[in-house]
């Protein structure tokens, strides 16, 4: 019989994974429980598998527990489900926080659960998206030993690519995914913004940008930062710098003050290239 898990969190990676787990004969899902009857229906809907379990202490025995919820919720719910009885010694217990470690399901452990935290490197914004992408994701690991291996399998039979990561680093590991995806997609906007604010209509912002940012990132993944790095910092045109920077501060100061924390970054990239 296939290992059977319980879904504590019914939003977007919790259905999603639970559908990748389910289409791939993975695990059998059980017991799905979230804030309300329609969030636990859509999730049941979206996996083609589980059964609303409305009662957090009167769910079912599980191998395996899933806390999909939002960071600040996971110990909370971790210390009522450990006051409930519902989870076993031996049960697998994990979290899907890229930033917060497994010690946040501690009253789990001293029940006797295996404990740990999987963080996939993938956006569920779009959960049938994800679905489709994410065959070859990079998951990130952590935990006890017993409970990361048994994920590595279940992640792995789902196309995943597991790789370990030592607790006390997760915040500025987390950091990182945040600075590559979420700090971009600000950026972004920011230029949109300048180039709304400068007269380029946003359909021409829209298709300017495009190839900038895409020759920028393909660039700096094929070559690495330092050697993607082009404009006025890598140029070392410190006049140019200071002038644009003023202008960007007096059009906006949260953006000026970003363009200057940045231009230091930048000048320091500049610095590792030159030989």
């Amino acid at each position: 019989m296939l290992p059977r898990l319980n879904v504590v969190g019914c939003g977007r990676v919790g259905r999603s994974l639970g559908k990748l787990w389910f289409d791939a004969g993975a695990l059998d899902i059980g017991a799905l429980h979230g804030r309300s009857a329609a969030s636990m229906a859509s999730a049941r809907d979206f996996i083609g598998a589980g059964h609303p379990g409305p009662a957090l202490d009167a769910l079912p025995a599980a191998d395996a527990w899933l806390l999909a919820t939002p960071d600040g919720a996971i110990a909370d719910v971790a210390a009522a489900l450990a006051r409930s009885g519902r989870v076993r010694p031996g049960d697998h217990v994990f979290h899907c926080s890229g930033a917060r470690a497994h010690d946040l399901l501690d009253p789990l452990a001293a029940c006797g659960a295996l404990t740990a935290s999987a963080h996939p490197v993938l956006s569920f914004a779009a959960p049938e998206s994800a679905c489709e992408r994410f065959a070859g994701t990079f998951v990130g690991l952590e935990g006890h030993p017993a409970a990361t291996d048994w994920l590595h399998q279940r992640f792995s039979a789902i196309g995943a690519r597991c790789f370990p990561i030592a607790p006390d680093a997760k915040l500025l590991y987390h950091a990182g995914s945040v600075f590559a995806s979420n700090f971009t997609v600000v950026l972004l906007d920011v230029a949109l913004q300048a180039y709304r604010a400068a007269g380029v209509d946003p359909d021409t912002a829209r298709q300017l940008m495009a190839p900038l940012v895409r020759g920028a990132i393909g660039n700096a993944i094929a070559l690495g930062p330092a050697a993607a790095l082009s404009g006025p910092a890598a140029r070392g045109e410190h006049a140019t710098l200071r002038d644009q920077q003023a202008a960007v501060s007096e059009w906006q100061t949260g953006a000026g003050e970003a363009y200057a924390a940045l231009t230091r970054l930048a000048l320091e990239l500049a610095r590792r290239q030159s030989p």
